[in-house]
């Protein structure tokens, strides 16, 4: 029983709330806490179920619910709000309040509630948004979204120094009609909460903040309008669609990069609207191809579609070698043209397309006789002929033949994730198509991609005939591309030994240098036997080239002429004469005798030009046996007197050789001991010359010698004779300096004599005698002075020491004529 009034007992914490339904009354109540009562048995714990939007019973537990809290910086979406705009008051029990049911409010954090039976609470964060993210959001209430558009929490964005103001996001720059959507930027706002009246549309699952496109350099992004209208946006940019307009994407991306051109690609563009650029007007339906040339980056415009044939979106150049050609149909007159090399072609798509020619069997085994390969390859392109008159295949056609499908995912991408640039790149740089040009190579092969090459040989020539009418032959080596229209005419060559019109070899190739013509010839002589001359014409076509295809059979016709000529010549001789001589009488016959130079001046065939240079007579055989083995005999007979002849001649020149031998070294000895006397001869004189030479060759030595010594000597003398001059010079110098200095001397002791003589001259006798007793007494007074010790030392007076010292002088004198000393001692 304890444990049944336990569990009817509501006990609700603080923030927590639960909604009781009274089951006999149908009402619902709000207990907020901190509360506790006691449950009656007739009410019930209910939730309200957002799905259903019923009450579901549920245990008392689980019908304790949390508070709507939303933190700063957060928002509540709540439907069906309270008419009275009051939530059930907290530590109480609230009766049922009336709602605005349907109604929806945004109500901004920090805030705490407890919601009414049948409110729906959603708690969001608030949107942050960088520069290159946006939100959507729609207009759900006109009248609330005017009312309470200024009560949003916008956060603007702070506007650096030098950068443009951002538009003020106001109710009187937006359109807030109910349904209308709005685009809220990161470049304007930086922090966004949604008024009552506006929600913000989700992107994807629980995600409201969209990606904006980063437009890099070289990049550019594709929007569409609801209208069906385009626009083209360049970067580098951060590209923010309108609310009517969304991102194009392809293969799941949504920028691109700009196309590369240059003067050897280009792209074919129709016009679609018109437009005018470089004041240059362009018309719906005009058709552009620009290259590199008008355009090295390409960015895509609204009024401009691109023309793809199959995958590929640029016209590349085609590269044709020296030596090669291409085929191309001007799409307006159906001429089809050559393009010869070496050159890099680029066909404007707009008029010219390359095509291939196709050669039936006949002409592929006539002109390129034994090639299985060109032969399968012309019998392909057969098969992709439209019609029996068609001689042409278009490479579209055929790479469209060879191409495989290839799958494009066109779906929507992830765009909450960084964008991807539709080409892999790190840096500003392209990414070009390696099937055309790999890295840093380019791999030409056109054995069949180009016009039909004829590769002549050396010493053969064509004849290429048009369908005008015109005749052309080419000899070579050289190779010749043919002109569409172009073909070649053939001749027939009769073959076999003898030749013969029966089996004859067709070619378009004639050999128009040392040809080589064999035959069989059956001649009769003048005395009626037959004979058969197998020989070999050596032939060459010269003067005039277009009359060297006059001839269709020129085997036949050189045959037959000469068979009838030689039979003629053979005529006129006996079968002896012409069976040892034959080989001459042919030659001269058919080349002509030999010049003076030794040359045969041929036979020439004016109708075609060909000249017989030489002629080879293989075998000469007669017909009748017997007369055959009667010639041998007779030519036995002839051959063995001659070497019997030959044999004697050969003695006779023995003995001769012999002789002459045996002559010659006898002279030879001789002549070789005249030599070695001559030559011991040239010794002795070559020595007596050498001798005399070394005689002479000292003798002029110690000439050379000697007068080197004298000139020496010579050259010694002058030395010492100017060495003595100089010693002379400076002493001279020195006895005129010492007699200078001497004068000098002079010169003053006398002026020093003059002043003396002067200075006496002015003293008397009595002055001089009066300045000489004073001097004296003083002299003695100072003496005196001086000798007193030495007066002690010795123990006589003064006056007697000095008297000594002074007797027989002036001054011993003056002392003897004066009582000073006397006086002193006193």
């Amino acid at each position: 029983m304890a444990e049944e009034n336990r569990e009817r007992d509501l006990v609700l914490a603080p923030n927590e709330y639960a909604f009781i339904s009274d089951q006999t009354k149908g009402n619902i109540n709000v207990y907020v806490g901190p509360y506790k009562t006691s449950l009656a048995n007739t009410d019930k714990p209910v939730i309200f179920n957002n799905d259903t939007k019923r009450f579901d019973r549920v245990s008392l537990d689980e019908s304790m619910c949390t508070f709507v809290t939303a933190p700063e910086g957060w928002y509540v979406v709540m439907k069906n709000p309270p008419k009275d705009g009051h939530q059930p008051k907290t530590g109480t029990s609230n009766n049922l309040a009336e709602l605005n049911i349907g109604r929806k409010v945004n109500i901004p954090g920090p805030i705490n509630f407890s919601l009414w039976p049948g409110q729906m609470a959603k708690v969001l964060r608030g949107h942050n948004l960088r520069s290159n993210q946006y939100l959507l959001v729609r207009v759900y209430d006109e009248d609330e979204a005017k009312k309470n558009w200024t009560k949003a929490v916008i956060k603007a964005k702070t506007v650096a120094e030098g950068e443009e103001v951002p538009t003020e996001i106001t109710e009187e720059t937006l359109d807030l009609t109910m349904g209308s959507t709005l685009v809220i930027t990161g470049a304007h706002v930086s922090f966004y909460i949604p008024p009552t009246g506006v929600e913000v549309v989700q992107d994807g699952i629980d995600e409201y903040v969209r990606e904006a496109v980063t437009l890099e350099r070289l990049e550019y992004c594709i929007l569409l309008d609801e209208d069906g209208n385009k626009r083209f946006i360049q970067g580098p940019a951060v590209v923010f669609p309108k609310p009517t307009e969304e991102f194009i994407y392809r293969n799941g991306l949504r920028k691109f990069k700009a196309i590369e051109l240059n003067e050897m690609s280009g792209l074919y563009i129709k016009v679609i609207a018109p437009y005018t650029e470089n004041k240059i007007s362009y018309k719906e339906g005009d058709e552009l191809f620009i290259t590199g040339k008008d355009q090295m980056i390409y960015y895509p415009r609204p009024e401009h579609a691109i023309v793809k044939y199959g995958q590929k979106e640029r016209h590349y150049s085609i590269a044709i070698p020296a030596g090669e050609g291409r085929y191309y149909l001007n799409r307006k007159t159906g001429k089809v043209s050559l393009q010869k090399g070496p050159a890099m072609f680029l066909p404007d798509p707009r008029e010219a397309v390359l095509v291939r020619r196709v050669l039936h069997p006949k002409q592929v085994a006539l002109w390129f006789p034994g090639n299985q390969e060109a032969l399968a390859y012309n019998q392909k392109l057969q098969q992709l002929l439209k019609s029996e008159s068609q001689d042409w295949v278009s490479d579209a056609e055929l790479n469209a033949q060879e191409a495989k499908p290839v799958a494009e995912f066109a779906g929507k991408g992830d765009a909450r994730k960084k964008d991807k640039v539709s080409e892999k790149l790190v840096s500003d740089e392209f990414e070009r198509d390696s099937s055309y040009t790999p890295p840093r190579t380019i791999t030409l092969d056109t054995k069949y991609d180009g016009a039909v090459t004829i590769n002549i040989w050396t010493g053969y020539a064509i004849l290429v005939v048009s369908k005008t009418g015109a005749r052309k032959v080419v000899t070579g080596p050289q190779t010749y591309l043919l002109e569409y229209d172009e073909n070649l005419e053939a001749v027939t060559l009769s073959t076999g030994t003898p030749k013969t019109a029966e089996n004859v070899l067709k070619t378009v190739y004639l050999r128009s240098l040392y040809n080589k013509v064999s035959d069989i010839v059956s001649a009769e002589t003048a005395d009626y036997t037959k004979v058969a001359i197998q020989l070999s014409y050596r032939v060459n076509f010269e003067g005039e080239a277009e009359k060297w295809f006059n001839v269709e059979n020129y085997v036949e016709f050189l045959t037959d002429h000469m068979r009838s000529f030689i039979r003629n010549a053979v005529k006129r001789y006996s079968v002896n004469d012409f069976y040892s001589s034959g080989i001459e009488i042919l030659r001269d016959a058919i080349l002509g005798k030999p010049a003076e130079d030794g040359k045969r001046a041929g036979r020439l065939f004016v109708e075609n030009g060909m000249r017989i240079y030489d002629v080879e007579i293989l075998d000469i055989r007669l017909s009748d046996v017997a007369i055959e083995n009667l010639l041998i005999a007779s030519q036995q007979d002839i051959v063995k007197q001659a070497l019997r002849i030959s044999a004697e001649r050969r003695k006779l020149e023995f003995t001769q050789e012999s002789e002459l031998v045996l002559q010659q070294i006898a002279q030879a000895q001789s002549t070789t001991r005249q030599r070695s006397f001559e030559l011991q001869q040239q010794e002795v004189t070559k020595e007596l010359d050498l001798q005399l030479a070394r005689i002479q060759s000292e003798i002029q030595t110690k000439e050379t010698y000697l007068l080197a010594q004298l000139t020496e000597q010579d050259n010694l003398t002058k030395i010492n004779d100017a060495e003595l001059k100089r010693r002379q010079d400076t002493e001279e110098l020195d006895i005129a300096l010492e007699q200078k200095r001497l004068e000098q001397n002079l010169l003053e002791m006398k002026a020093e004599v003059d002043a003396v003589v002067a200075k006496a001259q002015a003293v008397s006798p009595n002055l001089v005698s009066a300045l000489q007793a004073f001097a004296d007494k003083a002299l003695a007074e100072r003496v005196a002075q001086s000798m007193s010790p030495l007066a002690i030392l010795g123990g006589k007076s003064v006056a007697d020491v000095f008297s000594n010292m002074l007797k027989g002088t002036v001054l011993g004198n003056v002392l003897q004529n004066t009582n000073v000393l006397p006086d002193d001692e006193d």
